[in-house]
């Protein structure tokens, strides 16, 4: 859900990856060897302890890979790749996809592409978990913005808005 996924990997993009979307490319994507079962709050590293305890409440959990899969012919599995089938099969709600300008929101029970959330976009913003709130037409469904106090060095909130029509994805 966009409430749950989106301030985790805004803060990572933040702050454990310097604001380099490439080495958060490699991270979750190019360095996992099947797919992601959870992401964690060591997605939160570096980033100001007052900004982890209002995303997290001060709770702490692991990032889980998928490496415990047993595949039905006793083969190694593979990498898991997201088609419109997988994602029926798979009985998948949601798409993230990591774009230079902000990470693209895809509410797979209604569209096949999302508005995209601006990197800058302070994380603690409350996002609509609604899926018919994130039309690739519209803006992103902030419910409202941070009301904190940004901590010293925390990157101003901005309005979410969507990014460019249709930006090309490179991961």
């Amino acid at each position: 859900m966009p409430s749950h996924h989106l301030p985790l990997l805004l803060a990572a993009y933040q702050y454990k990856f310097g604001r380099n979307v490439e080495a958060m490319w490699r991270h979750l994507i190019d360095d996992v060897a099947v797919g992601w079962e959870e992401l964690g709050t060591d997605l939160l590293d570096d980033a100001p302890p007052a900004l982890v305890a209002a995303l997290t409440g001060g709770e702490h959990w692991p990032s889980r890979t998928l490496d415990q899969l047993v595949t039905p012919d006793s083969s190694p599995p593979v990498r898991m790749s997201v088609t419109d089938e997988t994602a029926d099969v798979e009985d998948m709600e949601w798409g993230y996809v990591l774009h230079k300008e902000g990470v693209e929101v895809i509410s797979l029970l209604h569209e096949d592409i999302g508005p995209i959330v601006s990197w800058s976009i302070d994380p603690r913003t409350a996002f609509n978990d609604h899926p018919a709130a994130w039309s690739s037409r519209d803006s992103p469904p902030a419910i409202r913005a941070s009301r904190s106090t940004p901590t010293p060095g925390a990157p101003a909130a901005a309005p979410a808005k969507a990014g460019p029509s249709r930006p090309t994805a490179h991961r």
